[in-house]
């Protein structure tokens, strides 16, 4: 996207506005009024946000040519980030930078218009970890720190970070190593990675970091506690990455050292903050170091992706991910996008691999009717295996029950 045009400013959570460049897909170029917007999140082990878009909108082409279908693959900050980005006509930049275990990774970024989406899961996530073994007391953020310098030398102002899918519970210290921070032990040696080494923290050097005066920073999450103590990164990352109650313990002590020079280097006190304890402690680091704002995931991407644009002229909404349930309900995309839409006055139907929602927290979802591919397929192996055709098979059935009837030559249009 050229970075020459014309800019926009758009209003997200109170205090906070990111600017996005005008692209073809702008208001001042409208979309075809009643159309299909197709904005699904991923399928968890299936489909990507994007993959389940292109299939929904291979479904209803081959269903209903005569409608308009416009893919906006949606996410909550997590896997899948960058690539909505992407979709939605951002550029991607690849780089090499650190993993979580230390080992090099290629990944990515999205960069349009000095705005740069940067997703922790590029470089600092799950599916990062070799063999998908956790690693909660090792494993480093550098990574993500690398990616935030690659979004930086590209003349990003404005950055979102996307705090989802961590593999890393070290408090963000390795993402100030990856921006040119060193932490130092007592006998100024650097420490190892990881928020366990955090304990044996003497010292931080910050003179190679970034000036990041005029620099807005986002971090896009869901719910999330503190740094520390109950609810905190150890207790949450440390135990979901298989750490017993003792490395437990050792891991809190470490990002509490974190935290005791972190804020006395900074003046900024803020590991009690809701979202501190975000992406295995990211967040905390980008409040520290970033000045960032900490903001739903959902509704700061669905902004920053346009989607209250292409929803106002949309006849029907139609998003999902792989299993629509309790979860969802906190901070998902699809109730995002739900809510998003039913602000435009569209209505919103869901599509998902299995549903756990009753009707009535569907409707306080505003979500209108949900079609499952466990209805069309029971077995889980298999339904995985064929998602994208099942979602396909799907749309047969949304555009019977909420597209208006084909109109054929000599049709009546009166009574």
């Amino acid at each position: 996207m050229p970075t020459s045009r014309k800019q926009k400013v758009r209003t997200l959570p109170p205090g906070v506005k990111v600017w996005l460049p005008v692209s073809a897909d702008s208001p001042s170029e409208p979309f075809p009024r009643g159309h299909v917007l197709l904005a699904p999140d991923r399928f968890r082990g299936a489909l990507t946000a994007a993959e389940a878009a292109r299939h929904l909108a291979a479904g209803l082409r081959r269903t209903r040519p005569d409608v308009p279908v416009v893919q906006l693959p949606v996410a909550d900050g997590g896997d899948g980030t960058v690539d909505a980005a992407v979709a939605a006509g951002w550029r991607r930049i690849e780089a090499e930078v650190c993993g979580p275990v230390g080992r090099p990774v290629a990944a990515s970024l999205a960069l349009a218009g000095g705005v740069a989406v940067v997703e922790l899961a590029e470089a600092s996530g799950v599916r990062r970890l070799p063999g998908g073994r956790p690693r909660p007391l090792a494993a480093t953020s550098v990574g993500t720190g690398q990616l935030i310098g690659h979004a930086l030398r590209r003349g990003a102002r404005r950055i979102v970070l996307g705090l989802g899918s961590a593999a890393c519970a070290d408090g963000g210290a390795g993402l100030v190593r990856g921006l040119g921070g060193r932490l130092l032990d007592s006998a100024g040696r650097e420490l190892p990675p990881g928020g366990a080494a955090l304990r044996s923290l003497h010292a931080l050097d910050l003179r190679g970091l970034p000036d990041l005066s005029g620099v807005e920073v986002v971090a896009a999450c869901g719910p999330a506690g503190p740094l520390l103590g109950r609810g905190g990164t150890a207790a949450v990352h440390g135990t979901r990455g298989g750490a017993g109650r003792e490395e437990v313990l050792a891991l809190d002590a470490g990002l509490r050292r974190w935290a005791d020079l972190a804020e006395a280097a900074t003046r900024r006190t803020v590991r009690d903050l809701p979202g501190a304890g975000a992406g295995g402690g990211v967040g905390f680091a980008a409040l520290a170091f970033l000045g960032a704002t900490i903001a739903p995931g959902p509704g700061v991407l669905l902004d920053v992706f346009g989607f209250a644009e292409r929803a106002r002229a949309a006849h029907l909404v139609v998003t999902g991910e792989g299993v629509l349930d309790t979860r969802s309900l906190r901070g998902g995309a699809p109730v995002g996008v739900a809510r998003a839409a039913a602000r435009a006055g569209v209505p919103v139907v869901a599509v998902a691999g299995r549903r756990g929602l009753t009707g009535e927290q569907l409707r306080k979802a505003r979500i209108q009717a949900v079609y499952t591919l466990e209805d069309l397929e029971p077995d889980t192996e298999r339904r995985v295996r064929r998602a994208g055709p099942l979602l396909e098979q799907l749309t047969v059935a949304i555009a019977d029950e909420w597209l208006p009837p084909v109109r054929r030559p000599g049709d009546r249009t009166g009574p």
